[in-house]
């Protein structure tokens, strides 16, 4: 069983759920909770984390083939 689990829901966030580090493009460190969502959408203040912006007009139900 993997220790991180990222569920895509559907038109949402990336939820990650487990022991994970989020760094930025210069390796710096975010800080972050045992379950948190990224954003898929674009369109959060809170990038990369999401802030529910997505509710408006994010529309995507990604299923594995």
């Amino acid at each position: 069983m993997a220790d991180v689990t990222i569920k895509l829901m559907d038109n949402g966030p990336y939820l990650v759920s487990g022991n994970v580090e989020v760094l930025d493009a210069e390796g710096n460190k975010f800080t972050t909770n045992e379950q948190f969502a990224l954003c898929r959408c674009g369109h959060s203040k809170g990038k990369p984390f999401c802030d529910g912006s997505h509710k408006a007009s994010f529309q995507d139900a990604a299923r594995a083939h």
